[in-house]
């Protein structure tokens, strides 16, 4: 019998909850396992309690801490290390700065269709696991 494959878990972390609910029903159609944080605080907590996600999507401009600032926090407390990480915004001036705390995949919000951000984040994950 073959091995039945996992649903990937991906963290949500965005303040915008219209979004937050969007995108958790587009993923979870894609066959995901889907948590929702409705900001980067809940997001780190999360983190640091040990829960384990295949993917975290992370949108920059949020109240309190933004996107740059928790990927710089999960960096220096090196959480999630094996976690593919990518920046769902509208932010287009941000992308080298996400790219050199290790985020693999960047999309904007504004010229992607909510359908096009699953297959993106979908192949941003096969790419960097060689899945």
């Amino acid at each position: 019998m073959p091995e039945e494959k996992k649903p990937l878990k991906i963290l949500l972390v965005d303040d915008d909850r219209f979004l937050l609910d969007m995108y958790l029903l587009k993923f979870k159609k894609g066959g995901c396992e889907v948590d929702v944080s409705p900001n980067s605080t809940n997001g780190l907590e999360k983190l640091r309690a040990g829960e384990v996600f295949d993917i975290v999507i992370v949108d920059i401009i949020m109240p309190g801490i933004d996107g740059i600032e928790f990927l710089k926090k999960v960096r220096d407390e090196k959480l999630a290390t094996e976690t593919v990480f990518v920046m769902l915004t509208n932010q287009t001036d941000s992308e080298e700065k996400a790219k050199s705390l290790g985020v693999c995949g960047y999309i904007i919000k504004a010229s992607t269709i909510p359908s096009e951000v699953v297959e993106q984040v979908l192949q941003i994950y096969k790419d960097n696991k060689g899945v």
